[in-house]
């Protein structure tokens, strides 16, 4: 019913806890201090890092150097240093672990996100990852696509294209040599987990005595419903009463080690390896957790600290989360009764480790990095259409430009296309979209639309891959779900909103097949008569229902058009950067239309005001910065 771990290991008594030289370890009490001493208990080390996001050469920018004790500054990331940093670790500690608490995964770096994050997956093959929890972003393709592809390594369709690429040492991608699990992650219809919620792996104690350690995992509730995670075939359970029912069950099973791993954070102060005034999810559920577990290990949120929390009986026990994009690692350092298993309380530590630039980095991984960077970059300027003008983002005075029309026919033609061949996080029939609309400039989050699609007449117009995937894209699906005519006519409504004492314009693009006009001497909510919204050359009916496209961040309710928020059936189809790869591929030739298929009418009444447009949003800069996501909670930096 649970996993079994790949390794078991033996015990090097006596083994020095390893302190960091940026600031004191955590201890649950004064006699952790002496711990290494403490020969007569057996040693388990464990190491981990969270919300890589297949950062392998350098985090972003703002997340490039980290605060410690003293406002001491440190320039930090790479997994080069990272696997430097672990290999410095593991001396001494025959008997050590290495996981992480999810978002491994799907992330914004281009050689990660335009390469199935395949890169990622064989870093951490080669820094001996032993186990994963599943992260939301884990859930960012299906759950086939997790199981099936990156842990297994079967490729699907598009071989050598959108999957299945050469590693670094000229392999086709295997998969992962390691599991993932999640304990609260199941299937809507059969309430079965869709990974395996636990796994147990065992120390050996004196005289050939294996002691068994066990780790449940989480993510964070209400995953299934993240914009870039958006599954209708899933349910997520509460976290704290799944991990309270697992606690209890491997109790039941002899195990009286037992460490939550979470994909679900909190926020704790500035200093990296400490923690202050905690507050979030993971901290409540630290303060009310079963006190069988403990440690909690923490993810998500993409804060860094390190704490002692008490359990409900009053015993400290380790919380801790390591930051985001390898900043950091931590460790934890139990020690284990030789006979019972259990964990002594009083002698854990816990430390986060900066992945700092002042060790030499792990040739291995320095390659490895090195490769998928090269691989992407000339994988990158491959020709995939031709243009023949260029689209801009910039607005006209009805709310239409060029790209916002471009983006609308490709989410039309999105949702019109067959599923993921990894699907498995469907439970609708997936009809064709009818229409399209895509926010252009939201009153509130991103755009899908990133960049201009510059005409480069040196290259006769050229459209590469990488000049595609800045435009268009963020991570998240296309939609189509059924709505009604109502529905779309109130979401046009929506558009304008006053703030303050001014009229604002958050205009939506429609599809080539749509026209609509608008009073622009209307008020507020009166401005869009349904006669006036011709689909297909017909009357919008506001008691017919329409197959919608448009993203899952729209349908979704994050940008402020909360009409969307009443449709049914809703239907996931590819992430959006790949999606419209393909589209440009499919087209071969774009061209742009001209503008027309919104107008104002009244436009030069007394009382005329169309609005102040929003300002246009940028998701991400040339690839490498990721949009911050808002569903699910108010995390700090929570992604």
């Amino acid at each position: 019913m649970w996993g079994v771990g790949r390794r078991s290991f033996m015990t090097a008594a006596g083994s020095l806890v390893t302190m960091a030289a940026t600031g004191t370890p955590a201890l649950a009490t004064g006699h952790a201090h002496d711990a290494a001493s403490a020969s007569e208990y057996v040693d388990v080390q464990l190491l981990s890092i969270t919300d890589l996001h297949g950062y392998l050469q350098a985090p972003p920018a703002g997340d490039a150097v980290i605060t410690g004790a003293g406002g001491q500054r440190f320039t930090v990331g790479g997994v080069a240093y990272l696997a430097a940093h672990l290999e410095r670790l593991r001396a001494g500690h025959t008997n050590s672990l290495f996981f992480a608490p999810g978002d491994l995964f799907s992330g914004w770096s281009f050689p990660a996100a335009s390469l199935a994050d395949e890169p990622t997956i064989e870093a951490m093959n080669r820094m001996g990852l032993d186990f994963a929890t599943a992260g939301n972003h884990e859930f960012d393709r299906t759950p086939g696509f997790m199981i099936d592809h990156m842990e297994h390594g079967r490729p699907y369709a598009g071989r050598g294209w959108t999957n299945s690429f050469p590693d670094s040492t000229g392999r086709t991608f295997p998969g992962a040599k390691f599991r993932y699990y999640c304990a609260n992650m199941l299937w809507g219809d059969s309430g079965k987990t869709v990974l395996p919620p636990v796994n147990v792996e065992w120390v050996q104690g004196p005289g050939g005595r294996r002691l068994p350690i066990g780790f449940i995992h989480l993510t964070a509730t209400g995953t299934e419903g993240f914009p870039t995670s958006f599954q209708t075939a899933l349910r997520t359970l509460g976290e704290l009463e799944t991990a309270n029912r697992y606690a209890a069950l491997l109790k039941s099973q002899g195990v009286n080690a037992i460490v939550l791993s979470m994909h679900d954070g909190a926020v704790a102060g500035s200093d990296f390896n400490n923690g202050t005034q905690p507050t979030g999810p993971a901290y409540d559920l630290a303060l009310a957790a079963s006190s069988d577990i403990d440690a909690i290990v923490t993810g998500h949120w993409h804060c860094a600290f390190n704490m002692m929390v008490p359990d409900p009986a009053g015993r400290p026990r380790p919380f801790v989360e390591a930051g985001c994009h390898a900043q950091i690692i931590n460790e934890i350092n139990l020690r284990l009764d030789p006979v019972t298993g259990s964990v002594v309380r009083a002698l854990t530590t816990s430390t986060n480790h900066p992945n700092t630039h002042d060790v030499t980095p792990n040739r291995d991984l320095k390659d490895t990095a090195d490769y998928w960077t090269g691989y992407a970059l000339n994988r990158g300027a491959t020709r995939i259409g031709r243009q023949t003008a260029s689209f801009t983002r910039t607005l006209n005075g009805a709310g239409e430009s060029t790209m916002g029309n471009l983006a609308a026919d490709w989410a039309l033609w999105a949702g019109a296309q067959p599923l993921d061949p990894f699907d498995t996080g469907n439970t609708y029939s997936n009809d064709p979209a009818d229409l399209a609309l895509i926010a252009t400039a939201p009153r509130q989050g991103p755009t899908v639309i990133n960049d201009d699609l510059t005409l480069d007449t040196a290259t006769q117009g050229a459209v590469s891959y990488t000049k595609a995937f800045n435009a268009v894209g963020y991570g998240d699906p296309i939609l189509t779900a059924t709505v009604t005519g109502q529905c779309i006519h109130d979401a046009l409504e929506q558009q304008w909103a006053t703030q303050g004492n001014v009229l604002t314009y958050a205009p939506l693009a429609v599809s080539h097949n749509v026209r609509y006009t608008f009073d622009a001497a209307g008020s507020v909510g009166n401005r869009v008569d349904p006669d006036d919204v011709l689909i297909d050359g017909t009357p919008l009916d506001p008691s017919a229902t329409y197959r919608l496209a448009t993203t899952s961040y729209t349908l979704t309710g994050q940008d402020d058009y909360p009409a969307l928020l009443d449709h049914t059936e809703p239907v996931r189809h590819t992430r959006d950067f790949e999606s419209f790869i393909a589209y440009v591929q499919s087209q071969s030739v774009l061209t742009p239309a001209p503008l027309g298929r919104v107008s104002a009418r009244n436009a030069t009444a007394l009382r005329a005001d169309s609005g102040r447009l929003m300002p246009l949003p940028r998701t991400r800069d040339a690839d490498v910065t990721p949009r911050v996501s808002v569903a699910g909670g108010n995390g700090p930096g929570r992604c």
